[in-house]
């Protein structure tokens, strides 16, 4: 700043201070026209990696999901499961066991989650996003078969092509008596036919085994009991008429959740992250906008005489405070156009070409995920008009004290 007064100094006496204005004025337009491309572009980043996240959750997880208020699980009897189906909006209805146990495969343990789930859980399109390779089926009655997220089954060291090893699972479990010296009583055991691998998101990868609902209902003694129902909405029906048509059926002892809700802390984050980094970069393009009080402030040093014949010839103190507010603002809304422009045309290119890759050659998308919306230009061309005004308003107020019988 400091830096700035002393060139406008300089020039002030000499024949160039009207190009100085000039020069001045254009680094001033130049400074917002790169902020508010940076911020189109950044708030565009944002909401693709947001739209990326919604995207790989929603291929592991439901479009709604049924849980109790209170407590693990709860009872689903067959008349009851059959009245939530006729539910109008309902495609699909899966049935959830998901609890921890322990995972054995050829001596490496891992604690993981196992989640049984009926047979009709790959029909509500799982795995559409990410990586999976393997059987789409969840074996036999007699061959259960187990789909697992890719960091267990590494860290398990996982072969899929040796059949001859079996997946053993553990569960722990009351022993018939208190008494009792038989290790065996305390845990149930079984064993899964490893058939596939998937890879969605490290949260899921590194934590789920998927088994059939009877395996893992013998298995953990859940009897009719289940921890949670997945639901497929069918086609023309919104999944919001859809959530609030089972909740009005389930009453307040179940809660119905979209996949934004299932993660809406994840979600939550993301947002805030966005709302800093907008605020942050608008405080950059306040900076960079500092250059529009100084072209402002030598504008209104070099017209006092004109200001004076103005006020002279009758012009009020709120016109001449117009007139520097509406240069200021040209200033500014030239910039901030030419930085949309630019803005928009880079994410544009990115969206429609990949220009700027993620350089990772195992990621679920080979470029970085944009996205533009309306709002996030009309937020920063509020912040623009917004910062404008303070950057203008004392060189506009300085003009319209000039005092007439000094300058003429």
């Amino acid at each position: 700043m400091n830096l700035s007064y002393f060139i406008a100094a300089r020039y002030f006496r000499s024949k160039k201070k009207r190009n100085f204005i000039t020069v001045l004025s254009t680094i001033s337009m130049i400074g917002v026209a790169v902020g508010t491309m940076a911020l189109v572009i950044v708030m565009s980043v944002f909401n693709g990696l947001e739209d990326l996240i919604r995207g790989l959750f929603a291929s592991f997880d439901a479009e709604l999901k049924v849980e109790a208020v209170l407590g693990k699980s709860f009872e689903a009897s067959p008349d009851w499961l059959n009245d939530i189906r006729e539910v109008e909006g309902v495609a699909v209805l899966t049935e959830v066991i998901e609890d921890h146990a322990l995972f054995d495969y050829n001596g490496n343990q891992l604690v993981a989650t196992i989640k049984g789930v009926s047979d009709n859980f790959l029909e509500q399109e799982r795995f559409s996003q990410g990586y999976f390779w393997g059987d789409t089926t969840l074996g036999t009655d007699l061959r259960p078969g187990a789909i697992m997220g890719r960091g267990v089954g590494f860290f398990l060291s996982v072969n899929l092509k040796d059949i001859n090893v079996p997946l053993k699972v553990y569960y722990p479990r009351a022993p018939r008596s208190a008494a009792t010296l038989n290790p065996n009583q305390l845990y149930s055991s079984a064993s899964l036919e490893p058939v596939a691998f998937f890879s969605v998101e490290r949260q899921f990868d590194d934590e789920y085994v998927i088994a059939p609902l009877n395996f893992t209902k013998d298995l953990l003694n859940y009897g009719s009991r289940r921890t949670s129902l997945e639901i497929k909405v069918a086609d023309g029906y919104s999944v919001q008429e859809v959530q609030r048509n089972l909740k009005d059926h389930l009453g307040p002892d179940f809660s119905v959740k979209n996949t934004d809700e299932q993660h809406a802390d994840l979600l939550r984050t993301v947002k805030l992250e966005k709302l800093f980094v907008f605020l942050t970069l608008s405080f950059i393009l306040a900076i960079a906008s500092f250059n529009i009080f100084f072209s402002l402030s030598m504008l209104a040093i070099e017209k006092k005489k004109d200001i004076a014949i103005l006020k002279a010839m009758g012009a009020k103190d709120a016109l001449i405070r117009a007139i520097f507010l509406k240069q200021g603002g040209m200033i500014a809304v030239s910039g901030a156009l030419v930085g949309l422009i630019l803005g928009f045309l880079v994410v544009w290119l990115q969206e429609s070409y990949g220009l700027v890759s993620l350089g990772i050659a195992s990621a679920v998308v080979e470029s970085y995920p944009v996205r533009m919306i309306w709002t996030d230009f009309a937020w920063i061309n509020v912040a623009v008009i917004l910062i404008t005004l303070v950057a203008s308003w004392r060189p506009a107020w300085i003009a319209s004290r000039v005092e007439t019988t000094r300058e003429l």
